[in-house]
């Protein structure tokens, strides 16, 4: 009988058990749940959206500069070690020729003998013509010298091409060390832009097509600024002026250099490139491509730079204005200089 109680038992407690484990994971999921909610990112209101996506893209841009810099750097050692090979290709070459050349020495000085191994004063003595035999050891003197240089040469190549080789494997791994580093860049950049890309479109249509159409404060095309125009006329200035308007437009495309697409460092290496005037690649780099210039002192054509890191270029064209290419989804434009954190300014020519 007790027996029957414990088997009736055991069923209760198995029912209680599994009520109170049902209860305690309902209240494991309501609090996971409440916890969740609780840790759920703030929904950020459309100014906020367009702060944080401008930041992004400051961001993006700033990997761009790094990735168009390690992108020269790898195209310039790739050309070294281009140079390096070709020049080894070269000495390998001469070097075997001369290897050759000692080659056939051996194979003459073998075919000739030695005179059988007598010494050169009794050779003389029991030769029939001893003018003949005093001519031939002046010619085999004359030969060994000329072995001898050429053996000299051949030791010489070869320790010019072991540097050769060397600088070329250390070149490669520098090479090979530039493109890890565009890669990086390249997908930080990618990142940070689609990030941006996702909040622009987080905001109300009406607010994402004034965000790719730019800042309130940026210009339509129109005719170059007059004081502008006047103060850089005939000059490589106004070359580069005329460039960067007929450039208006174009969309902004990360590395991209023209004719058709822009980013900021690409757009003012082209406008100064077209009045032939090289500059460097990225906004680091053309900020100490010409004479530093103060805020005050501003004339058409100079490169005006901005944020902290020197991440942004534009080209100035008087009248407080600039163009500019400012980001993906907005093209070259007209835009004042004090809509961005001011850098610093350059005199090209």
């Amino acid at each position: 009988m007790g027996g029957g109680r414990w088997g009736r038992g055991i069923p209760v407690a198995a029912a209680g058990g599994r009520a109170a484990l049902t209860l305690v994971l309902a209240s494991a999921a309501t609090a996971t749940a409440l916890a969740g909610t609780g840790r759920a990112e703030p929904r950020l209101s459309p100014a906020q959206a367009r702060a944080e996506a401008d930041k992004l893209f400051r961001e993006a841009e700033e990997a761009t500069e790094r990735y168009n810099g390690a992108r020269e750097k790898a195209a310039a050692a790739k050309e070294a070690v281009d140079a390096l090979r070709d020049e080894a290709a070269r000495r390998t070459a001469t070097l075997n020729t001369a290897r050759d050349a000692l080659g056939s020495m051996a194979a003459a000085e073998y075919r000739a003998g030695t005179g059988g191994g007598l010494p050169p004063a009794l050779r003389l003595a029991l030769t029939a013509d001893p003018d003949a035999y005093l001519d031939g050891a002046v010619l085999a003197a004359r030969a060994a010298g000329h072995q001898a240089r050429t053996v000299g040469v051949v030791r010489g190549q070869l320790v010019e091409l072991d540097r050769l080789r060397t600088e070329a494997a250390g070149r490669l791994t520098e090479l090979e060390s530039l493109r890890a580093e565009a890669g990086r860049h390249k997908a930080a950049m990618r990142t940070k832009a689609a990030a941006a890309r996702k909040l622009v479109q987080s905001l109300p249509p009406t607010q994402q097509a004034a965000y790719q159409d730019g800042t309130a404060s940026a210009e339509h095309p129109g005719p170059p600024p007059s004081d502008g125009a006047r103060a850089a006329d005939g000059s490589r200035a106004a070359a580069a002026i005329a460039f960067a308007y007929g450039a208006l437009g174009k969309p902004y495309v990360w590395g991209a250099t023209g004719p058709s697409a822009f980013d900021c460092s690409g757009l003012t290496q082209a406008a100064w490139g077209s009045a032939g005037v090289a500059l460097p690649r990225t906004t680091y780099t053309q900020i100490g491509a010409g004479r530093r210039v103060g805020r005050g002192e501003l004339a058409p054509g100079d490169l005006v730079f901005f944020y902290p890191g020197v991440s942004h270029v534009g080209l100035y064209i008087g009248g407080g204005r600039m163009i500019h290419a400012p980001r993906p989804g907005a093209p070259v434009r007209i835009a004042p200089i004090d809509e961005m954190p001011w850098a610093g300014a350059t005199r090209v020519a």
